[in-house]
Parts: C-alpha cells; structure tokens; sequence
C-alpha cells in the first residue's frame, strides 16, 4: 500500500529537521546540538519536534545512521563504476577516494562519524549496520581479489600476537563470515589484521586532514590518501 498523506507528511518533516540539525553540525559542532535550536530552524516550537525525535540523542542517532549510510553508498557506487571487477587494485583505491570526496564535502557528518564524541551520548547497536558498510565493502574486494587467486593472501604475521589483537582479529572474522566473505580470505592469514589496520587507518588519515592535523607536514592530501590505500592494497596482495 502506499504511505498516506500522513504518513508522508511526516516524513517530510522529518527530513527538515534532520537537514536543519545537519547544518547545525556544519556550522557548530556535533556537541552544541540541540533540539530548541533545530525546533526554530524549521519554524517549529520546541515541544512538537519531540513528536519526530523524542530526544537530542535519538536525533543523534538519526544523523548517525543517514550520514554512514550516505557515506557507504558514495562509497559503494564509486566501487560499482570500475568497469573491470577483476580490478581489484583500483575499486580499492576508488572508495579510499570516494570517502575522501565525501569527507571534504560533508565535514559536519564527518565530524560526528569520526570527530570528538559526543558528551552524554552513546550510540545503539542500529548504527552498526550503517558504519560497517565501507569495511564490509573493503573486506569484499579483498575477498574477490583471493577469489580469483588465492595465492595473492599474505602470509601469516611473523610477529607476536596478544590477545586482545587475536580477539579482534576472530571477532572480525565472524563478521565476515556472517557476511559471507570469510570463505576466499585463509584463516592462517594475516589478511583480516591488515584490513583492520586499513580501516583505522583511512578514516585516521582522513581526520587527519580534516580536522588540520596534517597541516604542515602533508603539501597533497588526495596524494597522500592514495598513498596510505596503496601501501595497505600492496600488503593484501592486491598488487
């Protein structure tokens, strides 16, 4: 059935608060939100925003799950338009850029994904799904290039490894066999480690930029980017 005109009414309005609390983010930060300041941005009074979102938190989470889906789905078409799929090098470089494309873009969203979290606030389980989408997509052109030759896997870390890093390791692993990418990727491998450490250490390059850590000591940041994503496709084996 479609959504009656209630129905979509509300989403609507919905819509306009969460674009209003979204400038917000841009103009003043993540931890200056407020409910009484989105209310008078849509021309609304305070207590019928509490009708679309009954907390700052539950706001929060809102933009959370829009903002990490919006990036994740930059992210997927940037890996959809490289025509060769056998071309696992380049759909890799694609989302590193795409993420930065939408980072330089969207620095409010970013900062909130990414940024100083937020006092008081802790985010549920259902942003889960939403801020899994760019790793689970990096796991899934790793586990294509394995796929297709199997000998590209790295060896297994020479290296000792405590505890808490094998627990993240086979926690990751679970993920990914939930997902259905573990199969292609050798558990004896030190495939899973390395895309944890791409993961942190894309979106750690990236605030880097983005909140000026860089500033001096990086002349190309796009340069730079490629450069991170290309080390870390070189160990894969990507290559």
């Amino acid at each position: 059935m479609p959504p009656t005109a209630r129905a979509r009414a509300r989403q609507q309005i919905t819509q306009e608060i969460l674009t209003a609390a979204r400038t917000r983010l841009r103009d003043e930060g993540p931890s200056q939100l407020s409910l009484r300041a989105v209310a008078r941005d849509v021309g609304m009074v305070s207590s019928a925003v509490y009708r679309y979102f009954s907390s700052r938190d539950e706001l929060l989470t809102a933009l959370l799950v829009e903002a990490y889906n919006e990036l994740g789905a930059a992210a997927w078409q940037a890996d959809a338009q490289v025509i060769d799929r056998e071309d696992t090098l380049q759909r890799w470089m694609a989302v590193g850029r795409s993420a930065r494309e939408w980072a330089l873009e969207h620095p409010g969203d970013y900062a909130l994904l990414y940024g100083t979290p937020v006092p008081g606030y802790a985010a549920p389980s259902e942003t889960v799904g939403p801020a899994s989408r760019i790793p689970l997509l990096l796991a899934r052109i790793v586990s294509d290039a394995y796929t297709a030759d199997p000998g590209r896997a790295p060896a297994p870390s020479p290296t000792h490894v405590s505890v808490p890093v094998v627990d993240a390791v086979e926690g990751a692993r679970e993920i990914l066999a939930n997902n259905g990418l573990a199969a292609a990727i050798p558990e004896n491998s030190d495939a899973v480690m390395l895309m944890i450490m791409a993961w942190s250490g894309l979106f750690g390059t990236l605030s880097f930029e983005l909140f000026g850590h860089s500033a001096g000591s990086v002349t190309d940041n796009a340069a730079y980017v490629d450069h991170v994503m290309f080390r870390y496709a070189d160990l894969l084996g990507l290559t």
